[in-house]
């Protein structure tokens, strides 16, 4: 006989675990450069930009381009590394409640 009420609670943990997974990774910051570091983008995994550094030497006015070449690799490279992060922690949660990995979860960033 499948038992409702632990049923229940098991979805409500996962779902309180998903939300606060999901705050986490509104804070944590991940990093993106081009350019050998003369342009560094900082974002959270939430998606927000934090910062865009650039080194003045790539500040020319007569080559827009390269610069934002450079900026959008930057931002590319941080999003990309947004997404490992995103997965890499939802794998380890997974893991906690015993989820199969590869299990698809509602309400997850991504």
């Amino acid at each position: 006989m499948i038992n409702f009420q632990k049923m229940m609670q098991q979805a409500q943990q996962m779902q309180f675990k998903i939300q606060e997974m999901q705050e986490k990774l509104a804070e944590i910051e991940v990093t993106g450069e081009s350019g050998g570091g003369m342009v560094r983008v900082v974002m959270t995994c939430g998606g927000m930009v934090r910062s865009i550094k650039i080194d003045p030497s790539i500040i020319t006015p007569d080559d827009p381009d390269t610069l934002e070449d450079l900026v959008t690799a930057a931002v590319n490279n941080a999003n990309a590394a947004k997404d490992e992060r995103i997965k890499s922690e939802t794998k380890k949660m997974m893991q906690e409640l015993g989820l199969p990995e590869g299990a698809q979860l509602p309400g997850m960033m991504g």
